[in-house]
């Protein structure tokens, strides 16, 4: 069963002409065999059979005769009647083995014919390219070449019949096809339309189709609907939020600084500035990238902004030869965001950091690798998740962090369709993989 779902299509289009055109072919063939078997070749035995009692008459003439000379006199009254030509002695040309194609069936079912029903029958030949059928017979005055043709021994051809069936198979197949493509577009515009949203794309749909299809459309513009208002009274509140969050932060890290410089003073801005920081990390995990619009982005320019920051706060990070090159359509400032934490959660562990792209028709690979700790195998999906606390030495929240860096980086992939992947680094560290789906 695994073997036959490999081999069978995918496709939607595909797997409904697998549908269509089996059946049809199927109810031909067996069609054509059983009309070709049943009737064709009873009728071939029909006419055999006629034609062999017109042969009993000749040779019972030829029999009967008192020597040679009267049984050709017979014949020569006798065979034209009977649309025949006979030979005695028969020459050296007549046949000495059945002959015939290999797909001819027809021949087949005169040569039975005849050979159950004339016992002096010697050879048949029905390859002849004049349309005769040859045979050699034994008679009471010696070997016989007797030559009848083909088209009264057999029924007419069925091949203009099978072209026929073909011809109108295909025809009714084809137009079968656009039918059912008409009614199978709506449902790829449909999914095509939900692919799209949960990359963050808005593309336009309208409901068609059968009743089924268009209630299927009409529930996902609903669905829709709702997730972009819900979108947008987010985006609402969290400007509100942020701006009045960052007001007071502003005003106490203005006052502390008026204060006089000491210990104490400097712990309160460092504090502030702690919170101003924590602040920033949950807008942005709980923001993502609702409010950023997509555009062609050359992915390898975009990582190079994202190494170039990098190394302007002292970083040790090495931007790699890219593999393949063209633009993507993705939100360049959250794919952005998501490096920098990659690269952010790099540099905290590591000494050291590579970031390389990977561009091919399908998708878009970020690659950031370092050399530090890890995290190991059974905790990387944990890690994951926003707010996690790991026990190990590459814990994200150890060094000021809050544990979201990798959760937004996930977060931004999956909107763009693609995937957060981590696994060990050649290096020896962590490898973060930022699949995004072109």
């Amino acid at each position: 069963m695994a073997k036959l779902r490999s081999i069978l299509p995918r496709g939607l289009y595909s797997r409904a002409a697998l549908i269509l055109i089996v059946p049809i072919v199927t109810i031909q063939l067996v069609v054509s065999m059983a009309f070709i078997q049943r009737h064709f070749d009873r009728v071939t035995q029909q006419l055999t059979g006629g034609v062999v009692i017109e042969l009993r008459l000749v040779l019972d003439a030829v029999n009967t005769a008192a020597d040679l000379p009267e049984a050709r006199a017979r014949l020569a009254l006798l065979a034209p009647a009977l649309e025949m030509r006979v030979r005695i002695p028969a020459p050296p040309e007549a046949p000495q083995q059945d002959r015939r194609a290999t797909l001819d069936l027809s021949g087949a079912v005169m040569q039975r014919t005849l050979q159950a029903s004339l016992p002096g029958l010697r050879a048949t030949d029905v390859m002849a390219s004049d349309g005769l059928v040859q045979m050699r017979i034994d008679t009471g005055k010696g070997e016989a070449l007797v030559q009848v043709s083909r088209s009264r021994m057999a029924a007419s051809n069925p091949h203009q019949l099978l072209v026929l069936m073909i011809v109108t198979s295909v025809l009714m197949t084809v137009i079968a096809y656009v039918f059912l493509r008409n009614q199978l577009r709506p449902i790829t515009k449909l999914a095509d339309a939900a692919e799209a949203f949960g990359k963050g794309q808005h593309v336009k749909y309208r409901p068609r189709g059968a009743l089924q299809v268009r209630a299927a459309g009409a529930a996902f513009l609903d669905m829709r609907a709702r997730i972009e208002r819900q979108i947008e009274q987010r985006t609402l509140m969290l400007s509100g939020v942020s701006h009045d969050l960052r007001t007071p932060l502003t005003r106490m890290k203005l006052g502390l600084s008026m204060l006089p410089e000491d210990e104490e003073t400097a712990a309160l801005i460092a504090d502030v500035d702690e919170m101003q920081r924590l602040v920033d990390e949950f807008l942005s995990f709980a923001r993502g990238d609702a409010m950023e619009g997509s555009e062609a982005t050359d992915p390898l320019a975009l990582a190079q902004v994202a190494v170039d920051q990098a190394l302007r706060l002292g970083h040790p990070v090495r931007l790699l030869p890219g593999g393949g090159e063209g633009l993507a359509v993705m939100r360049p400032q959250a794919v952005l965001r998501a490096l920098e934490n990659l690269i952010g959660n790099a540099v905290r562990f590591g000494t050291r950091v590579e970031v390389s792209v990977g561009i091919d028709p399908a998708t878009v690979r970020f690659v950031v690798e370092d050399d530090g700790p890890g995290i190991p195998r059974d905790q990387r999906e944990e890690a994951l998740r926003p707010f996690t606390r790991l026990d190990g030495a590459r814990d994200p929240n150890r060094g000021g962090g809050v544990g979201l860096g990798l959760s937004i980086a996930g977060d931004i992939a999956r909107s763009h369709g693609g995937a957060l992947r981590l696994s060990e680094a050649g290096m020896g560290g962590l490898r973060a993989e930022l699949v995004l789906a072109r």
